[in-house]
């Protein structure tokens, strides 16, 4: 099974027997100071008075709540004393499993910092700790994306997923030795989920990126193979990003797939061999074009490295004019958790406001973003403020090479959260490509913000690249147009952290423009008044 690791458990079971009742293993918590953000809300709806707000909210650096494993002999009501020099710092410890002769316990140890994750094995009777599995990364362990544990109890072994090749691969362990019997899958591409273990053939169905040559990476297919890691059969096809549905017996699926330029087609197709049976329906998307709306172009051109592959996508304003100039808006989200440009078919996207005052919009998915080698990600370690830019400004000024329509004199940027730190970061480090950012609820310096998302990708203990990273810092160096937008009760992102940018401009004396809005939460600036603000703002500044 899978587990969710972002967040230490608030609580787990606290005691776990052996299948025998003659040993028990409980968890002893030591507890941390608790840090709360207060929010003050300006215009409640049932009083006059403003009301006061708070909850818990750790942040990078601070004491976190720390577990451990305690072994006890039932019978003589004695304490196994067990070394803890092999999981010293965790920032978790979970998944406790006696084996089924009770002669050990294994559990999962996430190590602060992200960079150690281990499954460790206690020998009942000693209370000897000895590891398993040992992952190890000099930049970061993707946990809370890429973790996949499953022990085979009945045949004593552990399917695990390591992106220790440089891409993100399944492996078959000898739970009894913690060796590893073989690598189940390879290659440069990724598993990106795993969505059945099936423990009587020994094979693994999942879903993969980049293992059909010659197409978008980040179209997700649908493969199988067995535990040696022999038998690989991709049993989708189509030039698109892939869903599937099983039939009752298991032994057909209907495989959905689509592009953004290219509408759902549906086929029938056997799960032995993931061959044709036939085409059930291809959707026609002749009446859009009959109605003059533009699909969103996709579009690949090298990243800063000049060999890399950056994908993107361009969405038109209807009706365009070649022979016109049309300002530039990026809509971005740079958050390393994911990847963001949109793979499958639809109609309706919220940036097509936009367009439909005389914008081209650009979705780009730059280095140090998810779901392509490990290498491409790890651009993102220490680093957010980077967001790929670099790789961002190459893709436009290519795109705009055969595209003389797309001006880039004129540049804006916008986006949320992590996009919001990531637009402000636009105008602060590349003033001199992007004259306009509108920046919404931004978790502007990662000090501020959550501890498990911003340690996992800028690293624990708190270093001196959180200041480099951090718009409050280098707002000084702020170019160009900003406008910051805020939620007074955002419970996701502290609100001061952008209270905090607007001092440091304050005191910079830049002119920027701020938009706090009351009673509004995260993603303030996405609500109807929020949104017609941005784009008034892209207009006075652009001038579409």
């Amino acid at each position: 099974m899978s587990y969710d690791l972002a967040e230490p458990p608030a609580s787990q079971a606290e005691v776990h027997w052996s299948p025998d009742s003659k040993r028990l293993v409980a968890m002893r918590t030591k507890t941390a100071p608790e840090r709360r953000v207060y929010l003050v809300e300006s215009s409640p709806r049932d009083q006059t008075q403003p009301r006061l707000h708070s909850y818990p909210y750790l942040k990078p650096g601070d004491e976190i709540p720390v577990g451990y494993p305690h072994l006890f002999e039932v019978e003589t009501r004695r304490q196994v004393a067990i070394d803890q020099a092999l999981f010293p710092n965790p920032w978790d410890i979970r998944d406790i499993r006696w084996s089924g002769d009770s002669s050990r316990f294994t559990f999962l140890y996430n190590a602060r910092g992200h960079q150690s994750l281990r499954v460790i094995a206690v020998d009942a009777r000693s209370g000897k700790a000895d590891i398993l599995i040992d992952e190890k990364s000099a930049t970061f362990i993707d946990y809370s994306n890429k973790f996949f544990c499953e022990h085979l109890e009945e045949t004593a072994e552990i399917i695990w997923m390591s992106e220790r090749s440089g891409w993100n691969h399944l492996y078959l362990y000898d739970a009894r030795t913690g060796l590893v019997k073989n690598a189940i899958t390879s290659g440069q591409w990724l598993v990106r989920g795993v969505d059945r273990v099936d423990r009587q053939k020994r094979q693994i169905w999942f879903r993969a990126g980049g293992i059909r040559p010659g197409q978008d990476p980040y179209f997700i297919h649908y493969a199988r193979v067995n535990f040696d890691g022999s038998g690989l059969v991709i049993l989708t096809e189509g030039d698109g990003t892939h869903t599937i549905r099983f039939s009752p017996d298991g032994r057909y699926f209907i495989d959905t797939w689509s592009r953004v330029d290219q509408p759902p087609v549906n086929e029938l197709r056997r799960s032995e061999d993931g061959g044709l049976v036939c085409v059930l329906e291809r959707a026609d998307a002749g009446e859009l074009s009959a109605a003059n709306w533009p699909l969103p172009e996709p579009f690949v051109a090298k990243g800063r490295d000049g060999t890399t592959d950056i994908y993107g996508v361009i969405h038109r304003p209807r009706n365009l004019d070649p022979n016109r100039k049309y300002p530039v808006i990026e809509n971005i989200y740079a958050g390393p958790q994911g990847a963001y440009v949109p793979k499958s078919f639809r109609v309706g996207y919220s940036l097509r406001d936009l367009c439909d005052r005389g914008f081209v919009v650009v979705q780009i998915d730059g280095l140090g973003t998810n779901w392509r080698s490990k290498a491409f990600h790890d651009v993102c370690w220490k680093n957010l403020a980077d967001a790929g830019f670099p790789d961002r400004i190459a893709w436009m000024k290519a795109a705009a090479t055969n595209r003389p329509w797309m001006d880039l004199a004129r540049v804006g940027i916008y986006g949320g959260s992590a996009g919001g730190q990531n637009a402000a970061g636009a105008v602060i480090f590349h003033g001199d490509f992007y004259q306009a950012a509108a920046a919404d609820c931004g978790c502007h310096d990662n000090r501020m913000d959550k501890i498990w998302w911003n340690e996992q990708w800028m690293g624990w203990p708190v270093g001196p690249e959180y200041a480099a990273s951090s718009n409050v810092a280098q707002a000084h160096r702020l170019t160009g147009r900003l406008l910051l937008i805020v939620g007074e009760l955002d419970r996701n992102v502290d609100p001061a952290s952008t209270m905090q940018v607007a001092d440091a401009l304050v005191k910079a004396n830049k002119d920027f423009e701020l938009l706090v809005l009351p009673g509004m939460g995260h993603g303030a600036g996405g609500s109807p008044y929020g949104r017609r603000r941005t784009i008034e703002f892209f207009v006075r500044h652009l001038q579409p």
